[in-house]
């Protein structure tokens, strides 16, 4: 497993951010907010408020129409492009959508990122089992993404997020499809990799979970960030 880098002071910086799709109005306004390192934050707000755009800026898959968005000390502006692909494996992303590969086991599935950074297969067999056991998943080892249920496939998807121990972890949603008790079992995990030196935001409608993990939000209305 890799080491953790020296921390910044923040993960996440958006400076005047705006950002439209094409010729059309502004989605996302004028959004201001920084993550400090290590830090674990909550993003509401309703269906159509931004969220999962603001959550493309920072995994690198869409760029601002204007402002600045800073990832680990680095204006992804100015960022070259062969340094993109350093950054993207220091984050990981839980998306709404799965994006599992249909041809893998759950178990290669989740060990992607391990091997993409080149940790060894006995690491892959240590790791990977204990992690999907956690998730409740210990069963499904050498099954395929088609045979599972919508919520397993979330959880594998998490799984397969965390666990390379990245510096910033992103979840749009990730409790979306499971029941409430396998919804914490989950933000444990998150709060766990939290501990452990990593900056999470968590998007969510689930506002009784927010409640429950008391920890600070970014709200979005509109487009814009609203609130303390």
């Amino acid at each position: 497993m890799r080491q953790r880098p020296e921390s910044l002071a923040n993960v996440v910086e958006f400076d005047s951010v705006g950002l439209r799709y094409g010729h059309g109005p502004e989605i996302l306004q004028d959004v201001n907010f920084t993550l400090p390192a290590g830090s674990f934050h909550f993003l509401t707000g309703p269906s159509g408020a931004g969220k999962s755009s603001l959550l493309r800026m920072m995994y690198l898959a869409q760029k601002p129409s204007r402002g600045r968005v800073s990832l680990f000390g680095r204006d992804t502006f100015l960022a070259r492009r062969y340094e993109l692909p350093a950054l993207r494996r220091r984050i990981g992303v839980v998306f709404q959508e799965f994006r599992l590969l249909d041809h893998l086991s759950i178990l290669d599935n989740v060990a992607l990122p391990l091997r993409i950074s080149g940790a060894s297969e006995n690491d892959v067999h240590k790791f990977v089992p204990d992690l999907l056991s956690w998730v409740g998943l210990a069963d499904h080892l050498h099954s395929k993404p088609p045979t599972l249920s919508g919520g397993q496939k979330q959880r594998v998807a998490i799984a397969r997020a965390v666990i390379g121990r990245p510096d910033l972890l992103l979840a749009d949603e990730p409790t979306g499809n499971v029941d409430d008790d396998i919804a914490m079992r989950l933000m444990y995990l998150f709060e766990e990799l939290n501990k452990l030196g990593a900056t999470v935001l968590v998007a969510t409608h689930n506002e009784s979970l927010v409640k429950r993990l008391n920890r600070p939000c970014l709200h979005l209305e509109n487009g814009r960030l609203v609130g303390p």
